[in-house]
């Protein structure tokens, strides 16, 4: 294993966010490998999420960010379990990236499960007359259906959708990321995102 230097450490944490001694370890664990190290925190980031999951977030803080040109802007509420992690510079950063992940990407719910049954069995429809009409087999139609409502969850769902300051991490997996370095549970509750003339005909 060759030596982990201090630029190898900067390097990683620039990359995650994750503290020093964390990225020590995880240099250490992988053998320099900075990729299997990124990997390694991931991973770590996760668990330590699963095991906060069930933990209450009341406190947290709502958040704006208009757009420059006044076109677009975006309301959203994210919460954690104290003050105290509210009022972070690190936990205020992660929410107003959000707002502006909301901004960009154009996310219509926070989670798969808030996207209600009706437009899903819908979406479906669309989805395999579309492939119907692709003339593919019958046999086969399901699983491409399938494939494409995953898709289709990518797009719309904030937590499913890859981070626009890095498309290798989704919403969901920075949110982890900052659960494990903060050390509480972290849930995105609700946003709303209005674009100038959005429903209006335009004569």
């Amino acid at each position: 294993m060759g030596e982990i230097t201090a630029a190898m450490v900067k390097e990683l944490r620039e990359r995650t966010g994750a503290g020093m001694m964390d990225c020590k370890k995880a240099l250490a664990e992988t053998g320099g490998d900075m990729q299997k190290a990124i990997d390694y925190l991931r991973e770590k980031g996760l668990a330590a999420a699963a095991k906060k999951a069930g933990r209450v977030t009341t406190e947290g803080i709502v958040d704006a960010y208009i757009h420059p040109g006044g076109k677009v802007g975006v309301l959203l509420e994210v919460n954690c379990e104290t003050d105290f992690v509210a009022r972070t510079d690190d936990f205020r950063l992660l929410v107003h990236d959000l707002a502006m992940q909301v901004a960009a990407a154009k996310p219509e719910y926070v989670r798969r499960e808030d996207v209600p049954e009706d437009v899903i069995s819908r979406e479906k429809e669309i989805l395999a007359a579309q492939a119907a009409g692709e003339g593919k087999p019958e046999k086969v139609l399901q699983k491409i259906v399938e494939g494409r409502l995953e898709k289709f969850f990518k797009e719309t769902c904030l937590l499913e959708q890859p981070f626009i300051k890095n498309q290798d991490v989704t919403v969901q997996q920075l949110l982890n990321e900052h659960i494990a370095r903060l050390g509480e549970n972290i849930t995105v509750r609700r946003f709303v995102r209005f674009e100038l003339g959005e429903g209006l005909a335009k004569s």
